[in-house]
C-alpha cells in the first residue's frame, strides 16, 4: 500500500500535475519547466524529485541541465493514472495555458538545449 500512497501523494500536488501535462508533450530540460511554471529552479526541481521518488519521472544529466521526461516502464497504477490524466488534460484551461507558454518558451530558445 505504501507504492500507491507514494504515487497519489505525488500527483496531489497542482504543481507536479501543471509538470506532468508539460511532460506529456515529451522530454523537457528543467530549464523549460522553470519559463512555464515561472518558478525558481530549487522549486521545480523539488516537484521533480518527488514525481521521480514515486516512479513517475526519470532524468538525465547533459551538461550542467537535467533533462526529464515520464518513466518509461510504470506500473499498471501508474500507467491507468497516467492515461487517465493523458485524456483529461487537454480539456482544462490550465493545461491549454501551460502548454501554449511551452510553445513560446522554445519558440525563443536559440537552440535546442539549455
Amino acid at each position: 500500500m505504501k507504492h500507491e500512497a507514494k504515487i497519489f501523494k505525488a500527483l496531489s500536488d497542482p504543481i507536479r500535475l501543471r509538470i506532468v501535462s508539460l511532460l506529456l508533450e515529451g522530454e523537457l530540460c528543467v530549464c523549460d519547466l522553470m519559463a512555464v511554471l515561472e518558478l525558481p529552479q530549487s522549486t521545480v526541481s523539488r516537484h521533480l524529485a518527488n514525481l521521480r521518488h514515486a516512479g513517475l519521472v526519470e532524468d538525465e544529466r547533459r551538461g550542467v541541465w537535467m533533462f526529464y521526461r515520464l518513466a518509461p516502464s510504470l506500473c499498471p497504477l501508474q500507467q491507468e493514472l497516467i492515461s487517465l490524466l493523458e485524456r483529461q488534460f487537454p480539456q482544462r484551461a490550465w493545461v491549454i495555458e501551460d502548454r501554449k507558454r511551452l510553445r513560446e518558451v522554445k519558440k525563443q530558445k536559440d537552440s535546442p538545449s539549455c
